[in-house]
């Protein structure tokens, strides 16, 4: 339920709970786990991954808290980054707890890209024209 303390919708809540819990679980898996399994775990393709999820993860919470007219799209790239992390950390192995973020976040994020943000979107057209 929303309300003027939390004006997000159960999906978006449930979205941003999601991109919170990615960012945490890929950048510490990254820089504890697959540094010290070494190998393919910690090739250096393998570690930018995992640290673009996380940080595009926390972009766009933020996005979405500051209500950007670009939400959708970044919501859309999101998934899409957690998708392929997901699929990465499953194909190395050893890292359940990394894909199942991972997909939960690329999920939520798809989910919360077809919602109408209607006051976002009207937002967005007050703004000048480039």
């Amino acid at each position: 339920m929303r309300s003027p303390m939390n004006p997000y919708s159960t999906e978006l809540r449930d979205c941003l709970d999601k991109l919170a819990q990615c960012h945490r679980t890929c950048l510490s898996t990254a820089l504890t786990h697959c540094l010290e399994m070494g190998g393919e775990h910690a090739r250096p393709q393998h570690l930018r991954l995992m640290l673009d999820c996380a940080s595009f993860c926390a972009l766009t919470e933020d996005a979405i808290l500051r209500k950007s007219q670009f939400h959708a799209s970044i919501l859309k790239l999101c998934a899409d980054i957690c998708e392929t992390c997901a699929k990465a950390c499953q194909a190395l192995g050893q890292m359940d707890a990394c894909v199942a973020a991972c997909q939960a976040c690329a999920t939520a994020c798809r989910t919360s890209a077809r919602l109408d943000h209607g006051e976002i979107l009207r937002m967005a057209e007050r703004l000048p024209p480039e």
